[in-house]
């Protein structure tokens, strides 16, 4: 680390942006509750779903999948009406209870979590496999501990989020022909159990990224989907109050979502195609469409979010415009990133002559093309990287 290892320090320095963004009023109203935990002025969700208390045994065997969503159903109501009291009141720490009880929401949560993950029901995908006797799910992953690749201050985040505290998870639910991140996210061997980390360990670092100087803590990969049952478990054993970022392709099953939504406090969704037939080619997803418009419309009503959108080339009419118009309909207080960042790797760098469409940058005519429709939508700016529709 350098700069006697301020990471906060290091990031003002060549991220001036991380300091200036928070003085735009439009930024600072869609981004008011992820900016007030950050700031230590109001308690993280997973804290209130630690002291949201039930006298059910989330450890009891005996407990089926239907029963413990039958506890987690009640128990949310309960939730719901403390996150409200937090957001409201001038004094929001007042608002959670100061006793932490012996089984809670989070307690639940994580419970849940676990038996999703076998037969794994995490992603959209519901593969089926036994996570927990080492089968290995369409992720590449297999058993139940957190594959971590690294984990560390990033700056080159949104300027928001800068100095993020990121956790680097192997395994992804896609199959992106060109993901720069391809060695992590499609590993050639199945990763899991050997090198990976429990619960307490996941906290360990999650404690360490904080005190060090992270405005968030910041689950990505690959993709941290498949590592979901430990990075809830982990906030049972997290006492540092954090804003959790989910930074995700966001191809969750509702169940996965059902347990996650209560737990993030701000959401970074990567929406990539504007219809199944792209995500089909080269993702090799199916139904993506519908899955991503579902979970994306439900997490923006469970706390804040910034949605990336990464322009590929040959594919403003088809991706990018569509996603726009959509967004901007369905999540209008989300804060949205235009991306000109791509190029060809991974499958496309190696084999351009099958995957020639996406085989350059992306032109400067097809990024003011998507900004024009991006105002055409009612965005404005930029602030920065940053477009939002203006109240």
């Amino acid at each position: 680390m350098i700069l006697g290892g301020d990471p906060v320090r290091y990031a003002e320095l060549i991220r001036p942006d991380s300091v200036r963004v928070w003085r735009d009023r439009g930024v600072r109203e869609r981004l008011s509750w992820y900016y007030r935990v950050m700031r230590n002025s109001a308690p993280a969700k997973f804290i209130i779903a630690k002291r949201i208390p039930t006298d059910i045994d989330p450890t009891d065997k005996e407990l089926g999948l239907g029963e413990l969503l039958r506890v987690h159903s009640r128990l949310k109501e309960e939730f719901n009406r403390v996150w409200r009291d937090v957001r409201e009141s001038p004094k929001p720490w007042k608002e959670i209870p100061s006793a932490k009880p012996k089984h809670a929401f989070l307690d639940i949560k994580a419970a849940i979590a676990y038996r999703l993950a076998s037969p794994c029901q995490l992603c959209e995908r519901k593969c089926g496999v036994k996570r927990d006797s080492g089968e290995v799910g369409a992720c590449r992953v297999r058993g139940l501990k957190a594959c971590v690749d690294t984990y560390f201050h990033h700056v080159g985040e949104e300027a928001p989020l800068v100095p993020s505290g990121t956790i680097f998870y192997t395994g992804c639910n896609f199959r992106c022909v060109y993901c720069q991140n391809w060695s992590i996210s499609q590993p050639a061997t199945p990763v899991g159990e050997e090198g990976c980390l429990d619960a307490k360990e996941l906290a360990t670092i999650q404690e360490w990224l904080r005190v060090s100087g992270a405005r968030n803590v910041n689950h990505v990969g690959g993709d941290p989907t498949p590592n979901l049952p430990v990075i809830v478990d982990s906030l049972r054993y997290l006492e540092m109050n954090v804003p959790q970022l989910w930074n995700s392709n966001m191809y969750l099953s509702e169940l996965s979502m059902e347990v996650l939504e209560d737990l993030i406090d701000i959401w970074l969704p990567d929406i990539k195609y504007g219809n199944d037939e792209c995500a089909v080619k080269y993702s090799g997803v199916p139904n993506y469409v519908e899955v991503i418009k579902r979970n994306v419309a439900r997490a923006v009503k469970h706390g804040d979010m910034i949605v990336r959108h990464l322009v590929l080339p040959n594919h403003v009419r088809c991706c990018t415009e569509p996603v726009i118009k959509w967004l901007a309909k369905a999540a209008p207080s989300a804060v949205l990133n235009i991306m000109d960042q791509y190029h060809p790797d991974y499958l496309v760098r190696s084999h351009p002559e099958k995957w020639g469409e996406l085989a350059r940058h992306v032109s400067g005519d097809e990024m003011s093309e998507a900004f024009r429709i991006a105002r055409e939508c009612g965005y404005g700016g930029p602030v920065g990287d940053l477009w939002y529709i203006p109240p």
